[in-house]
């Protein structure tokens, strides 16, 4: 890895599975990190998984490909006395590990922090759990749509009125942004480092993430206030804060919250400027008192053009709104690629030119071009040399199978 990108000279342990826990190595690979992704044998089953609820078929491997590029790849069995002592050769020459594995199965594994940590005192060990480290709980198997998603009273929260079925998640939805958490403890931990020389364990929960998500209606409930459910959409709050419908079918949120200073433009960009004679609308609380019947006013003014109208007008008149996006649309998107929210990924194994990018930057500091994910084990053998195991060693493992590399050895 280059020496000009910022973490270069970074050596990062992904022995992490799935999601939540390789998206943190992701973020720090794509800064220059020297990320080695650990997995047993037979893979990380998320390299495996297909189909399922909610999961677009591909012939690529597209969720391996966001979530593990640019690093390199090592296939080792850590039940064995012997994939353990390369684990360790591994650990004493690394900055950070990461891994979401189990606590109970940590202990068998022998990747515990105080495991490792003593092989390595500038260690950065970083740990996720589904509900945290302590607890009754803290043994518990977890997913982000069960332990973020649902525990926390997102999933009751976001469905869209009292009477719906709770409102279900998206596959990894709460994964990625936890790693973004887990990716600054480790961040934290190395600043911390540097002051200091040495390590520390960091940790974040998909619990803790899903009521940081939750923070303001958890804190409500907290300080005695009751939370009520999200209303339908004919009855809101506000009708300036509030989805509507084109004629062309697209959906958009306008999301006026000043009403003293954005009523006003709003009746000149709807061309409706009687409603502000009308007393039922003629303050902000008359507004909000009448909101369900101003919500069906606009109903009808809305429906009367399509989206790229209403997106011009709106824009205008310096309004506040949203488009309600789907994910095809993010194909052509001009802003997500000149943001550089979506960058280039040249590799015709990805499947397309764009991956999504990681979501943080700073000025002046180059992003790792994306490399295609690791086949399993792909640098297994370049890594055993890197150790400083003698070819006969490196075959005896290979043999064993403590060692995996599907690729034949360079």
């Amino acid at each position: 890895m280059s020496g000009d990108f910022l973490l270069a000279g970074v050596r990062v342990i992904d022995a992490a599975s799935f999601i939540a826990g390789p998206v943190a190595t992701t973020i720090m690979a794509d800064l220059g990190a020297d990320v080695i992704k650990i997995e047993p044998p037979d893979g990380d089953p998320y390299r495996h998984r297909t189909g399922g609820p909610g999961v677009a078929e591909s012939p690529y491997n597209y969720r391996w490909i966001v979530d593990n590029r640019t690093k390199r790849g090592m296939a080792l069995d850590l039940r064995e006395a012997a994939g353990r002592a390369v684990l360790h050769r591994l650990v004493e020459r690394a900055d950070v590990f990461v891994t979401n594995t189990p606590l109970d199965s940590r202990g068998r594994l022998g990747i515990r922090w105080t495991d490792l940590a003593p092989l390595n005192p500038r260690l950065v060990y970083a740990s996720m759990t589904a509900y945290g480290e302590r607890g009754d709980e803290a043994g518990r198997t977890g997913f982000d749509a069960t332990a973020l998603w649902a525990r926390t009273g997102l999933m009751d929260l976001a469905k869209p009125s009292p009477d719906s079925p709770p409102a279900r998640s998206l596959p990894g939805m709460g994964d990625h942004p936890t790693g973004v958490t887990l990716f600054a403890a480790i961040m934290t931990a190395l600043y911390q480092r540097s002051r200091t020389g040495r390590g520390t364990m960091v940790s974040t929960s998909l619990l803790a993430n899903g009521l940081w998500w939750n923070a303001i209606q958890i804190q409500a409930a907290l300080s005695g206030a009751r939370v009520e459910p999200r209303p339908p959409r004919e009855e809101p709050a506000s009708a300036l804060a509030n989805l509507y419908r084109c004629a062309d079918g697209r959906w958009f949120l306008l999301n006026l919250l000043n009403d003293d200073r954005d009523w006003p433009p709003l009746l000149r960009a709807i061309e409706r400027p009687e409603l502000a004679d009308d007393a039922r609308f003629a303050t902000t609380p008359a507004r909000r008192a009448n909101a369900r019947a101003l919500v069906p006013i606009l109903d009808g003014v809305f429906v009367s053009r399509p989206w790229a109208e209403w997106r011009e007008i709106l824009n205008r008149h310096r309004l506040t709104f949203g488009e309600v996006g789907t994910v095809d649309d993010a194909r052509d998107d001009p802003q997500m690629v000149a943001s550089g929210a979506l960058q280039p990924f040249d590799d015709p194994r990805a499947g397309a030119p764009l991956t999504v990018a990681s979501p943080l930057w700073l000025e002046g500091v180059e992003k790792v071009a994306p490399r295609f994910p690791p086949e399993l084990g792909e640098h297994s053998v370049e890594i055993l040399r890197e150790l400083g195991y003698a070819q006969p060693e490196i075959d005896k493992l290979l043999a064993a199978r403590v060692v995996v590399q599907e690729k034949p050895q360079a």
